[in-house]
C-alpha cells in the first residue's frame, strides 16, 4: 500500500529516466546488428529488462552498467531451446515475434496470465502471408505463440493495426534482414501512428532506408545491416506526464527537463491537449514547463496516445464539466482494461466516470479519497497517485507494479512535496 500525501507540492524540475519505446526497439536493432552498440540513458525497468533477456536467449551478448553494450547477432536469432519469458510486456512480445521468424527452428514466445488474454491474431495473420508458420498456442489469436524461424518466403502482406501499430513496427524491424525485403500495405487507419514514426526513425538512425507512402504502405529493401554505434535514448514523455499532471490539477509549475519541442515521441502532445484545457505551457531549451490553471473539461481524439489516457483522465476529474476521451479502444487490451478500470477508480472517488466500446466520459468535480485497485497496471498506479495529491485519504494497492516502466516513480514523487 502506498498513502498518497494530499499536501502542497512545490514549483519543481525534475528529470524522468529514459523512454521506454525508444529502449525497447534500439535494443532490438542493435542486437540485429553485425557489431557492438553502446546504448546511453536506456531504461532500466521489468519490460526493459524482459526484452534485453530475450535478446540475450537469441544470440546478442548485452554487458549492463552506466551504459547498456550490446553486441548483435547480425540479422539472424540463435535457436532457443527454452520458452522466452516476456512477463505481461505486450511491446517486447510483440516486437520479438517478428524477430524470431529471422531466426532457426521453433521459437515459443510466452508470458503472464494477462498476457494470455492480450491480442496478436493480426501480426500472426501477416507474417504467415510471407510464408513464417506462426500460431497461438491457444488458437484464441493471443500468447503463448510458436514461431517457426526460417521459413520467410514471401516479400508482400497486408496488416491490419487497429488494435497495435505494434504489429507493423515488428514487421519492419525484421524487413531489412530478409533476402527479398518486405513490402508492407496497411489495411484500414492505425493506431497509436507516432510509435511507427518512432520505429522508422530508428531504423533510419541504424543506417537502414525506409521508403512509405504516409501510414498506407511501406516498402524496406532487404539485405540491408543494421548499423553498431552509441545511441542515446531521450528522457520518457509518457513518465513526464505523470508530473505535467501534477502541476495541472495544483496549480504548481514543473518542468521536466531535457525534453523539447523536436521529440518524436507522440505523448508529448499530451501538453497541447493540457494547455487546451487552460493550463500554461512553456517550451524552453532545456524542458517543457507546465502550470496549472483553471481547468475545463474538452472532448478530445486520444487514438494516437493511448497511455496518456490515465493521465488525461485524473486530471480532467478535477476540470470543470465534460471530458469525453474518443477513439480508446485498443485500451481493453492494454496491461488491464484501461478504461474500465479508469472507470471503476474514479467512481470509487465519487466522480462520474463511464466507459464505452471506445471512448471515456468524466464529469469533472472534487475527487475524494479511496482506496484504488491497480489491475497490476503501472499507469493505473502512476495516474491515480496524482489524482490522490489532492484527495486527502487516497491509497494506491500494489505500488510496486511501477517497477515495469518507472521503478523510482515514488522517489521522484516524493521530491515535489515543499517542505
Amino acid at each position: 500500500m502506498y498513502p498518497v500525501r494530499a499536501e502542497p507540492i512545490q514549483n519543481q524540475s525534475i528529470k524522468v529516466p529514459g523512454s521506454k519505446s525508444y529502449t525497447h526497439r534500439i535494443f532490438i536493432a542493435a542486437a540485429l546488428a553485425d557489431g557492438t552498440s553502446t546504448v546511453v540513458n536506456a531504461l532500466d525497468s521489468e519490460d526493459t529488462r524482459l526484452t534485453l533477456q530475450a535478446l540475450a536467449q537469441m544470440g546478442a551478448d548485452a554487458q549492463k552498467s552506466d551504459v547498456v553494450v550490446i553486441a548483435g547477432f547480425g540479422g539472424r536469432p540463435q535457436p532457443c531451446t527454452e520458452p522466452i519469458y516476456l512477463g505481461n510486456s505486450g511491446t517486447s512480445i510483440r516486437l520479438l515475434t517478428g524477430i524470431a521468424a529471422l531466426g532457426s527452428g521453433r521459437y515459443r514466445l510466452t508470458g503472464s496470465e494477462r498476457m494470455g488474454q492480450r491480442p496478436i491474431a493480426d501480426l500472426l495473420e501477416g507474417l504467415s502471408q510471407i510464408g513464417v508458420a506462426a500460431r497461438s498456442e491457444l488458437n484464441n489469436g493471443c500468447p503463448p505463440l510458436e514461431i517457426e524461424g526460417g521459413t520467410i518466403s514471401g516479400q508482400r502482406l497486408q496488416i491490419a493495426c487497429r488494435e497495435s501499430s505494434q504489429y507493423l513496427s515488428s514487421l519492419l524491424l525484421l524487413a531489412p534482414c530478409t533476402r527479398q525485403g518486405l513490402d508492407i500495405t496497411v489495411v484500414g487507419d492505425p493506431v497509436s501512428k507516432p510509435y511507427i514514426d518512432m520505429t522508422v526513425t530508428i531504423m533510419e538512425r541504424f543506417g537502414i532506408e525506409v521508403r512509405r507512402d504516409d501510414y498506407r504502405r511501406f516498402t524496406v529493401a532487404g539485405g540491408q545491416r543494421y548499423r553498431p554505434g552509441t545511441y542515446v535514448v531521450e528522457p520518457d514523455c509518457s513518465q513526464a506526464s505523470y508530473f505535467w499532471g501534477a502541476a495541472a490539477i495544483s496549480g504548481a509549475s514543473i518542468k521536466v527537463k531535457a525534453i523539447n519541442q523536436e521529440s518524436r515521441q507522440g505523448d508529448l502532445r499530451l501538453v497541447q491537449v493540457l494547455a487546451e484545457m487552460g493550463c500554461k505551457v512553456v517550451y524552453e531549451k532545456d524542458g517543457i514547463t507546465l502550470t496549472g490553471k483553471a481547468l475545463h473539461g474538452i472532448t478530445v481524439d486520444m487514438g494516437d496516445m493511448p497511455d496518456m489516457v490515465p493521465t488525461l483522465a485524473v486530471v480532467a476529474a478535477y476540470a470543470q464539466g465534460q471530458t469525453v476521451i474518443r477513439n480508446v479502444a485498443h485500451l481493453h487490451g492494454k496491461e488491464s482494461d484501461r478504461l474500465q478500470a479508469m472507470a471503476a477508480e474514479l467512481s470509487k472517488m465519487g466522480i462520474d466516470a463511464r466507459s464505452g466500446d471506445s471512448d471515456l466520459v468524466i464529469t469533472g468535480g472534487q475527487p475524494q479519497g479511496a482506496e484504488i485497485e491497480t489491475y497490476d497496471d503501472h499507469r493505473i498506479a502512476m495516474s491515480f497517485a496524482v489524482a490522490g495529491l489532492k484527495a486527502p485519504g487516497t491509497i494506491i494497492r500494489n505500488p510496486g507494479c511501477v517497477a515495469k516502466s518507472f521503478p523510482r516513480f515514488w522517489k521522484v514523487l516524493e521530491t515535489l512535496y515543499a517542505r
